[in-house]
C-alpha cells in the first residue's frame, strides 16, 4: 500500500477516534487502541503490521522518555525522598514479585512473567496528573503521594527497557549479557552526563541568539534523536539515550521551552506507538478468553488499590488518604503496553498471556477516569473516620471562625501568605488561614498563628472561617482551577467579600476579574517595579521621583490603587490618615433605601464620593453608569475618607 495512503487513513481515523472519545470526556489514548484495533491484520488488516511501521512507532516511546527526561529534577525527587523511594520503591517492588508469583503459578515462563510484573507494576501518569489538575487536588496529601509514586515507576522504567532485551539472550549468555548491558549503561552514562553537559548547555546558549524558533526546535530534534542513536549503538534503547538527553536539558535554563516545542512531535508520535499497540490485540483471542479479562482487571484493580492503601498506612498515613492515593494509582499506565509491546517483539510473552494482559490494561485506563472522580465517596466508604476527621477539623476552623469579625481570610499559607500575616499583625488586623500541607499548618499553630488546615474551595471549610462577616479574602498561592474555584464559591454567595488573587503573571488576568476578583496581583509585574526602582535609583533618578513613577504605573495598572494616594505626602501616610482615600463595600440588604433607586438619583456625589463599581451576584462587568438601577444584593463599591465613606454609606442604606 503506498505510504501516503496508510498515513491518511491513519490521520483520517485518530482525528474521528480522539473527537468522539473526547466529545464524551474520556482520555485521547483509547482512541489510538481503536484504531489500530479496528485497521489491524486481526480485524479490517487495513493497516500492515510491517517492521518499518513498528521501528516509526518507536519514536513516539522516545520522546515519551525524552519528556521523562525533562521531568527529572534532582531537588524535587530529594524533597520527596520518602514517598518517591519509600512508597513508590515498595509500590513497585512489591507488586512486581506478586505479579510474577502468580504468573508462574499459571505456567507462564519467568521472562514473561518479569515482563508481566513490570508492566502491570505501573499506573497512568497522563491521567492521574490530568484529573488531579481538574479535580484541583494535585497539592492534596493523596495527590503528592500518587505523583511521588509516579516518579518512581518513570524511573524504574529506564533499568526495566535496559533489562528486557537482555532476557532475550539465549538461557547461556544471560548472565554475561546481562552483565554487558549494565557495564555498558554505566560508561555511556557517564559519558553523556560528564561531557554532555559540558557541551549542551553552550550549544543552546548559541543556538537560541540565532533567535529562530525552527532552528531551536530542529535543534532539539536532533540532540535527542543523535543521543538515541548513540545508546543504540551501544545495543542499548532509543529510549535510554532519549531520557539521558532530556535530563541534561532539564539542567538548561531552556527546559520549559523545549517541553512546550516538543509536546506536538511526541503526543503524535505517541499516538502512532499506541496504534501499533492496538495491532496486536486480536478480538477474538479476547473474547475466547472475555472471563479471564475480566477477572484480571477487577483482581489487578482492587489488589493494586489495597495494596498502595495498606503502604500508605505503613508510612503513617491515615487510612482516607491511603485509600485515595490506592484509587488513584490502581490502573496500567503508559509504559505498561511500552513493555508489554518490547517483550512480545522479543518473543517472551506467549500470545494468550499478551491478548488477556493487554485487554485487560486497556479496559483499567478506560474506567480509571470514573473511578478517580469519587475517589473521595470511596474513601469515605472505606473508612468513616475519614469523614469523621474533616468533619473534626472543620468544628475548629469554626471555633476560630466564630471568635472572628472584620478579619481576613488569607487561602494558602507559603512565603506570600506568611508575609501577608506580618503586615496584618503590625496593623492589628485578624486574620485566619488555611492551607493544606499538614506540616506547615502544624508548625504555624505551634508558632501560635492562626494557621488551621483546610481547602479553601470548599463552600463549608469557607463558612466555617467566617467569610460572612470577612472584611477580605485573599487567595495567596499561584493555582489558576484552585483560584476560579473559590471566585465561584465567593461570587455565587459571599459577593459582598472582594477577593485578592496572587498570580505568577497576567495569562489569566481578565479571566479572574471577570470571574469576581476585586484585584489580581501579577508576581512578575511587582518584581520588576521593583527592580526598576532599584535601577532608578542607582542610576541618580531622586527617590521622590521612583516613588512617583511606580506610585503612576499601579494607579494605571491596578483598579484599587487608582486615585488611592492622590494628594498624599510621599513619606508620611499615617500622618494625615484621616485624609486618605479608601475604597470601601456597601452591601445593599432587604429594605435598603437605594434598591430599587438609580444611581442618578442616589445623589452620592453630594457626599464627595466615587462610585468605582457595583458587583451584582453572577453579572459579569456591571459599568457604574448614571442610569443604573440599583437592587438588593448588589455590592456598591465607593472611595472616599473615612468619615465620608460613613455618610455614604449610611445614605444607601437608611436614605438618612
Amino acid at each position: 500500500m503506498p505510504t501516503l495512503k496508510v498515513v491518511l487513513i491513519l490521520l483520517g481515523s485518530a482525528v474521528l477516534a480522539v473527537a468522539l472519545l473526547r466529545a464524551l470526556r474520556l482520555p485521547a489514548m483509547p482512541a489510538y487502541f481503536l484504531v489500530g484495533l479496528l485497521l489491524g491484520p486481526h480485524a479490517f488488516g487495513v493497516l500492515p503490521d510491517t517492521e518499518a511501521n513498528r521501528e516509526f512507532a518507536e519514536f513516539g516511546v522516545v520522546f515519551l522518555m525524552f519528556s521523562i527526561g525533562l521531568e527529572f529534577s534532582l531537588p524535587r525527587i530529594f524533597a520527596m525522598r520518602r514517598t518517591v523511594f519509600g512508597l513508590g520503591g515498595l509500590q513497585v517492588g512489591i507488586t512486581m514479585l506478586l505479579v510474577m508469583a502468580v504468573a508462574l503459578a499459571f505456567g507462564v515462563e519467568w521472562r514473561g512473567a518479569l515482563v508481566l510484573a513490570g508492566a502491570l507494576a505501573m499506573s497512568s501518569t497522563a491521567i492521574v496528573s490530568k484529573m488531579l489538575v481538574e479535580q484541583v487536588e494535585l497539592n492534596s496529601r493523596h495527590g503528592r503521594n500518587a505523583i511521588g509514586v509516579l516518579l518512581f515507576q518513570d524511573l524504574a522504567v529506564v533499568p526495566l527497557l535496559i533489562l528486557i532485551p537482555a532476557l532475550a539472550a539465549p538461557d547461556g549468555s544471560l548472565a554475561y549479557t546481562l552483565l554487558a548491558s549494565l557495564l555498558k549503561t554505566g560508561i555511556v552514562l557517564a559519558i553523556l552526563l560528564v561531557f554532555g553537559k559540558h557541551l549542551v548547555n553552550p550549544w543552546f546558549n548559541l543556538v537560541a541568539h540565532q533567535k529562530s524558533r525552527e532552528l531551536f526546535v530542529m535543534n532539539v530534534l536532533l540532540v535527542t534523536l543523535i543521543l538515541a542513536y548513540a545508546t543504540k549503538l551501544a545495543d542499548l534503547s532509543y529510549a535510554l539515550g532519549a531520557f539521558i538527553a532530556g535530563m541534561l536539558i532539564s539542567e538548561t535554563r531552556y527546559r520549559y521551552q523545549v517541553e512546550a516545542d516538543i509536546a506536538p512531535f511526541r503526543d503524535i508520535l505517541l499516538g502512532l506507538f499506541f496504534v501499533t499497540v492496538g495491532m496486536l490485540l486480536d478480538m477474538r483471542v479476547v473474547l475466547n478468553q472475555i472471563g479471564w479479562v475480566l477477572l484480571l482487571l477487577v483482581v489487578f484493580i482492587l489488589a493494586k488499590a489495597l495494596l498502595i492503601a495498606q503502604l500508605g498506612r505503613l508510612f503513617k498515613h491515615e487510612t482516607g488518604v491511603a485509600v485515595r492515593t490506592g484509587v488513584l494509582l490502581a490502573q496500567a499506565g503508559e509504559f505498561s503496553f511500552v513493555l508489554l509491546a518490547q517483550g512480545s517483539e522479543l518473543g517472551l510473552l506467549g500470545e494468550q498471556a499478551l491478548q488477556i494482559v493487554l485487554a485487560a490494561s486497556l479496559l483499567s485506563m478506560v474506567i480509571a477516569p470514573f473511578i478517580i472522580l469519587h475517589n473521595g465517596e470511596l474513601a469515605t466508604f472505606f473508612s468513616p473516620s475519614y469523614m469523621r476527621k474533616r468533619e473534626r477539623w472543620l468544628k475548629g476552623i469554626e471555633h476560630l471562625g466564630r471568635q472572628l469579625s472584620g478579619h481576613v481570610i488569607i487561602c494558602g499559607y507559603g512565603r506570600s501568605g506568611q508575609y501577608l500575616a506580618r503586615f496584618l499583625n503590625q496593623e492589628n488586623i485578624p486574620f485566619i488561614a488555611l492551607d493544606i500541607d499538614p506540616e506547615r499548618v502544624r508548625d504555624a499553630a505551634i508558632a501560635g498563628e492562626n494557621v488551621v488546615f483546610g481547602d479553601a474551595g470548599r463552600r463549608v471549610v469557607l463558612e466555617a472561617a467566617g467569610v460572612a462577616r470577612a472584611k477580605a479574602l485573599v487567595i495567596s498561592y499561584d493555582d489558576m482551577r484552585s483560584a476560579m474555584k473559590i471566585l465561584h464559591v465567593m461570587q455565587d454567595s459571599y459577593p459582598h467579600v472582594p477577593v485578592i488573587v496572587r498570580t505568577m503573571d497576567d495569562t489569566h488576568m481578565e479571566k479572574m476579574l471577570n470571574a469576581g476578583a476585586a484585584e489580581v496581583v501579577p508576581e512578575v509585574m511587582e518584581g520588576s517595579l521593583m527592580l526598576a526602582s532599584h535601577a532608578l535609583v542607582l542610576l541618580g533618578v531622586p527617590l521622590s521621583r521612583v516613588v512617583k513613577r511606580i506610585r503612576q504605573f499601579r494607579e494605571e495598572r491596578y483598579q484599587l490603587f487608582r486615585g488611592f494616594f492622590h494628594g498624599l505626602s510621599d513619606y508620611d501616610l499615617d500622618a494625615r490618615d484621616e485624609d486618605q482615600l479608601r475604597l470601601h463595600s456597601v452591601l445593599l440588604t432587604p429594605g435598603a433605601y437605594a434598591c430599587g433607586k438609580r444611581l442618578l438619583d442616589v445623589s452620592l456625589e453630594t457626599f464627595n464620593v466615587t462610585v468605582k463599581s457595583v458587583r451584582r451576584p453572577n453579572v459579569k462587568g456591571l459599568d457604574p453608569l448614571p442610569e443604573l438601577v440599583l437592587a438588593e444584593g448588589d455590592v456598591v463599591v465607593l472611595q472616599g475618607t473615612p468619615d465620608r465613606l460613613a455618610k455614604a454609606e449610611a445614605h444607601l442604606l437608611t436614605g438618612k
